[in-house]
C-alpha cells in the first residue's frame, strides 16, 4: 500500500521518489516520524560551527595540529548525527517496514550504511 502524495511529497512531507542505485522503484508506506529531530539538528549545528572555525583557522594560518583537532570535532559531530539518525531509522522506520513486509527498506538501509561508513 502506497502513501498518497501531494506535490511529489508523501503526506509526511518526505520525498520518497529518490533515486537508488538498484533496479527497483518503491515508496515506503510507513510514516517517518523523527522524535530526535532536535537532537540531530543540534549535532549538525555543532558540526557547522566547528567547520566554520576550521575555515577561519586555515584563513588565519593557525597551527596545523589545532586545525586537525577541530576537523576531528567536525567528523565526530557528523558521525554522532548519523548515529542518531540510524538508531531512529532502525527503531521506527525499519520496524514498521518489516511489519509491513517492505524488504526494500532493509536493502536501502544496508546501502545507506555502506555509503555512510566509507
Amino acid at each position: 500500500m502506497h502513501q498518497p502524495k501531494e506535490n511529489g511529497l508523501s503526506l509526511h512531507g518526505h520525498d520518497h521518489e529518490h533515486s537508488h542505485d538498484h533496479d527497483h522503484e518503491h515508496t515506503h508506506s510507513h510514516p517517518h516520524v523523527h522524535a530526535n529531530k532536535k537532537a540531530v539538528a543540534n549535532r549538525l549545528a555543532r558540526a557547522i560551527g566547528h567547520l566554520s572555525k576550521v575555515k577561519r583557522m586555515v584563513e588565519e594560518d593557525c597551527d596545523c595540529s589545532e586545525v586537525l583537532i577541530q576537523l576531528a570535532a567536525v567528523r565526530a559531530a557528523i558521525d554522532n548525527a548519523g548515529k542518531e539518525i540510524l538508531k531512529e531509522h532502525i527503531t521506527h522506520c525499519i520496524v514498521d517496514a518489516v511489519e509491513e513486509g517492505d524488504d526494500d527498506a532493509i536493502f536501502d538501509l544496508c546501502e545507506a550504511i555502506d555509503k555512510f561508513m566509507k
